[in-house]
């Protein structure tokens, strides 16, 4: 069985189970509530299924379908979201929101289905609109006409805020499918923690982008799916400041964590939104459409996989290996490298080491994941004082793929970089130790490696994995005197 239909299948049990003994979720208020990936209803465990249904048995398949039905369904959708009564909608030019008339699923009032509406119509103006991405595939007449369709329930009880559905696949096309929405039906503050108003902008940034990358390639790897909805919420709703919640799982705090990391930590790929923040800060909003312009596969598009194509985009600029570095760097002090970086966390440190007249020399040594960080750090103790004290280091890193930078923390709280230039993997340098202008000195070693042992086009797509998942480096740092 394929990677992709072992994934439906799980979903598939999954959803007959929390059919059988009660809906399934998280709490909405913990970081695993915009789209647990333990959740037999949410965005990617839909898509996985929508992926995998070609594959699957004739029982399973009806199965499949029917999960994959709309709200308005009723008792064909056996999902927990089918409507068990009578249902309107109020539409606008270009989406309709579906509601229950009574039952659970029913919003408190006309008021705040239209206030939904137009909460949604400003997300399409802005994400389509402003920052210029195609707008979701039309549906034909499902949900009456070829309006996008957004549907209203009662997710918080199940741990969601909203999920999006593809669900046709576009003629011509073999990875773009149409799609429709499910937001809650209230987002009441006891049940999220927060504003209705602040929820509902987020999540219906977060969700509706999900229907646009479906129009993109609906099989695209899923940590470019989520980190780069989770980024757009900041786009829409920068005040809002939910997906700071995040950080401490991604990139920024856990540099250790790979880039596109997904299957070994469910909240990373949240986190990793930072990664767009940065390229957007020093390029502008239009790199991340970039990004998705080559993963597009509509037409003749590039098609390209996730890292293949941020890789094409960075290409004409710094590159990968130089950006990344420059990330993961930045992280080690937020508040200089981002607008609101002063409320981020900051990089963990894997190793220090206390430097002494006594303790001259000290060896590190560390593995590290392919597209990711390790930041070990040196102090000077306060006898080394004056006298002209140095810190020379040296490391031994892999031949290919490997980036070094050393960051001198200053007692005032200035930071002094230095690039390390790599002869071989083999490489260092000499800064300056003494007390009492030198906090801390910091060695960031990155190994930059995005090879697959993979030749299809899509890492998700054929369960490729990293050829470089583990590289070793040394770091040596001496103590001495000019």
């Amino acid at each position: 069985m394929s990677f992709p239909a072992r994934l439906a299948a799980a979903c598939l049990l999954a959803g007959a189970l929390s059919v059988l003994g009660g809906p399934a979720g998280a709490d909405p208020q913990q970081p695993s509530a915009r789209q647990s990936t333990d959740t037999p209803f949410s965005t990617l465990a839909m898509r996985d299924l929508f992926v995998a249904r070609p594959t699957l048995g004739p029982f399973d398949a009806l199965l499949a379908t029917a999960m994959l039905a709309r709200p308005t369904d009723g008792r064909k959708d056996p999902g927990g979201d089918g409507y068990r009564g009578p249902s309107r909608k109020a539409c606008g030019p270009r989406i309709c929101v579906h509601h229950a008339v009574r039952g659970t699923d029913a919003p408190p009032s006309r008021r705040w289905v239209l206030r939904t509406l137009r909460a949604l119509g400003r997300v399409w103006d802005h994400e389509v609109g402003r920052l210029g991405y195609r707008p979701p595939p039309p549906d034909g007449r499902r949900g009456g006409d070829a309006r996008f369709d957004v549907y209203l329930a009662d997710l918080g009880a199940r741990g969601l805020f909203g999920y999006c559905t593809p669900e046709r696949r576009v003629r011509g096309e073999r990875f773009a499918a149409s799609s429709y929405c499910v937001l809650d039906d209230d987002f009441s503050r006891q049940q999220f923690g927060a504003a209705p108003g602040d929820s509902l902008r987020v999540t219906a940034a977060h969700e509706f982008f999900h229907a646009v990358q479906f129009g993109y390639d609906f099989r695209e790897d899923p940590w470019l799916l989520e980190s780069t909805a989770t980024w757009i919420e900041e786009t829409f709703a920068d005040k809002v400041d939910d997906n700071r919640r995040y950080l401490r799982f991604g990139t920024v705090r856990r540099p250790a964590v790979p880039l596109d990391d997904f299957s070994n930590d469910r909240y990373a790929h949240y986190g990793s939104w930072a990664w767009w923040e940065f390229l957007t800060g020093r390029y502008g909003d239009r790199i991340v459409r970039a990004v998705w312009g080559k993963a597009d596969t509509v037409g003749r598009a590039p098609d390209l996989s996730s890292i293949d194509a941020v890789e094409a985009v960075l290409e004409r600029r710094r590159g990968l290996r130089a950006t990344l570095t420059s990330y993961a760097v930045a992280n080690l002090s937020p508040a200089d490298a981002y607008p609101e970086g002063r409320t981020w966390p900051s990089a963990k440190v894997s190793s220090v080491a206390r430097m002494s007249p006594t303790r001259t020399d000290e060896t590190v040594r560390v593995r590290i994941d392919h597209l990711a960080a390790r930041h070990v750090a040196f102090t000077p103790t306060r006898e080394l004082r004056g006298g002209g004290w140095r810190l020379r280091v040296r490391v031994d890193a892999p031949r290919r793929r490997s980036a070094v930078r050393v960051t001198v923390v200053r007692t005032d709280g200035q930071l002094v970089r230095r690039v390390v230039r790599l002869d071989r993997g083999k490489g260092g340098a000499t800064v300056r130790f003494d007390v009492r202008a030198v906090a801390r000195v910091l060695v960031t070693m990155v190994n930059t490696s995005a090879r697959y042992r993979c030749d299809r086009n899509t890492m998700y797509a054929c369960g490729g994995e990293p050829l470089d998942d583990g590289a070793r480096f040394a770091v040596r740092a001496e103590v001495v005197r000019r």
